[in-house]
């Protein structure tokens, strides 16, 4: 049964779904739950769904004006928008390591200028990274998706007309199902699938198309509560997919199916959807979205790792705070226009826009040395001096083959870790010995077994035997570089300062511990188990080498008083690996 159309009644039901979206997203990020990260994909549908009702009305009514709507986009997103990163990179250059402020104020300009989306496929490349969770930005990328899609969508209807009104739903469906089809093809990157707006924009589209095809009627049954509930359950189930985007179908087809329901006589979902913590919630929901990252991720980075019961109580009751203020302070003012004029509203906005943005670029520019950091030979004095990922970056330049004659041809094939090793070995008193050649990708390289034949030994990063036996055929000259860890950031290390400070240890990354046994297991002798050399009783790691300098940058991989550290831990190895290759020149 359908009911009437109201253009006039506010449906508390859609806060009540909004709520669903963000508590969703936020115990997702706690670790709570193993799909609220679905909840991004209910915020998608419901933007289309308003979006699009909002412009066919004006347009059937003779009144859509694209500048009108671009102002009213601009009141609802921006001032928040650029709020909370302003904050968050205020805090960052009081407490982040330049390594990591650098980062946030790239992420600070990309959220400015709606591309923080696009930056993450660059920069990132991995929504799941445990580094994520302490990215106080990382979630702005789905507020690029929606401003992407509210900058191009209203130029459709604005290019159809009034004249050629039919022609839209056959068009928001044309673009749907390209988008959607693009999601099922191989060919396309799994995290552009994620991150870019063609690969997201038919949510978006399902959302319009039901505004268009209900024109503003609901249905009238009692099954509101079964679908509210079963878009609660899929985010809460650790439920896996064999296709990332079947999730996401599910998640749209509930989400849209509950925008063109009409809950009034369903005592149970009104119950869910309209009660009104629900209301509430979904009422502050941007808000709160735009803090919650923010609010974890400086817990995680300043103050502790491991978060118990009582962090997440505390991070939640200072989101809350925080999403309530800027809700009534921020968000609400600059959407009304007899308090806010549009006059007023650009007078604040173009200069908050320029500062951040501005000062964003100096960080960036400055690699995020704002202060000296001894602990990573970084000064101020020094702003030339070569930084980590300098160090680190020089290695891929070593791609190419031996022309020594004299010294002993190392081949150093995979990953990073790989990279960190070949830094090992140049920071070795084997340095001047050895011709080291460098392959980041041995399983994809045409010359990978060409320069392992020519290679007296081949090191590679950690991988199973079948992997390694694919692209290297003289097995008998191969060594496997063990897994390492030194925590999941250096930033808690970097922000205590008490007792002890050079001394403090840390847990290896979840599951390092476990892989490493694995892989020794595996390999044997032939495994360069460096994790054994810096365990304790414990099973923790030091953060600090002996001279008081961070063994790694991230985490995972080594600064360069890193790398010389485990040279020397590693010097009896290397001599046993290397002196007899060298004493048969």
């Amino acid at each position: 049964m359908l009911a009437k159309p109201d253009n006039h009644r506010y449906r508390t039901e859609i806060d009540g779904l909004r709520a669903i979206a963000v508590l969703g997203v936020i115990a997702f990020h706690y670790g709570f739950i193993a799909n609220g990260y679905l909840g991004v994909d209910v915020f998608f549908v419901i933007s289309g769904f308003l979006i699009t009702g909002i412009i066919k009305r004006e347009l059937d009514e003779g009144r859509f004006s694209i500048v009108n709507f671009y102002l009213r986009r601009t009141r609802r997103i921006l001032p928040l928008a650029i709020f909370v990163p302003a904050v968050a990179l205020l805090v960052g250059m009081k407490i982040m390591l330049p390594h990591d402020l650098r980062s946030l104020a790239e992420n600070v300009v990309a959220t400015n200028f709606f591309a923080n989306n696009v930056l993450q496929v660059v920069a990132i490349n991995n929504y799941w990274d445990v580094w994520n969770n302490y990215k106080p930005l990382m979630h702005t990328w789905s507020l690029g998706v929606e401003e992407q899609y509210y900058f191009f969508y209203p130029l459709l209807f604005l290019l159809i007309g009034k004249k050629r009104a039919s022609w839209i739903v056959p068009a928001v469906s044309a673009f749907a199902a390209i988008s959607l089809v693009m999601c099922f093809l191989p060919q396309f990157d799994d995290t552009h699938k994620f991150y870019i707006i063609t690969f997201r924009f038919w949510e978006l589209a399902v959302g319009g198309l039901a505004a268009i095809v209900m024109k503003d009627r609901l249905i009238k049954h009692k099954l509101s509560w079964i679908l509210a509930l079963a878009l609660i359950v899929i985010q809460c189930l650790p439920w896996v997919s064999p296709m990332p985007v079947i999730p996401l179908l599910v998640t749209t087809a509930l989400t849209a199916t509950l925008l063109i329901s009409d809950p009034s006589s369903d005592k149970i979902a009104l119950g869910i959807l309209g009660n009104p913590f629900s209301i509430w919630i979904g009422k502050i929901s941007f808000s709160l979205y735009m803090w919650h990252q923010v609010v974890l991720a400086f817990w995680r980075y300043a103050l502790v790792q491991v978060l118990g019961p009582l962090d997440y109580a505390l991070i939640f009751a200072i989101t809350i705070a925080l999403s309530a203020f800027t809700y009534a302070f921020v968000e609400q003012p600059f959407r009304d226009k007899k308090r806010v004029s549009t006059k007023t509203l650009f007078a604040w906005l173009i200069p908050a826009f320029v500062c951040t943005s501005a000062v964003g670029l100096w960080v960036f520019k400055k690699h995020g040395v704002l202060r000296d950091v001894p602990e990573m030979n970084i000064y101020k004095s020094a702003p030339l001096a070569p930084n980590a990922e300098e160090y680190n970056a020089r290695i891929y330049d070593m791609d190419k083959d031996f022309t020594s004659t004299n010294k002993v041809k190392v081949l150093v094939a995979g990953n990073s870790f790989a990279r960190d090793w070949a830094n090992v070995l140049l920071e070795s008193r084997f340095k001047d010995q050895i011709e080291v050649s460098y392959i980041y990708e041995p399983e994809k390289s045409k010359t990978v077994a060409d320069r392992s034949t020519k290679a007296d030994v081949v090191f590679c990063s950690f991988a199973p035997r079948s992997e390694v036996q694919a692209y290297i055929p003289e097995m008998k000259k191969v060594w496997i570089v063990g897994v390492k860890s030194f925590g999941m950031s250096n930033g808690v290390f970097f922000n205590h300062r008490g007792p002890g400070y050079f001394e403090q240890r840390t847990a290896m990354e979840p599951g390092t511990y476990e892989q490493n046994a694995r892989l020794k297991a595996e390999w044997g002798d032939r495994y360069i188990d460096l994790a054994s050399k810096v365990l304790d009783g414990n099973k923790t790691v030091p953060v600090f080498t002996p001279e008081h300098k961070f063994i790694s940058q991230d985490g995972r991989h080594l600064t360069q008083p890193g790398a010389q550290f485990f040279a020397g831990l590693e010097d009896a190895e290397l001599a046993r690996i290397l002196g007899p290759l060298m004493k048969a020149r």
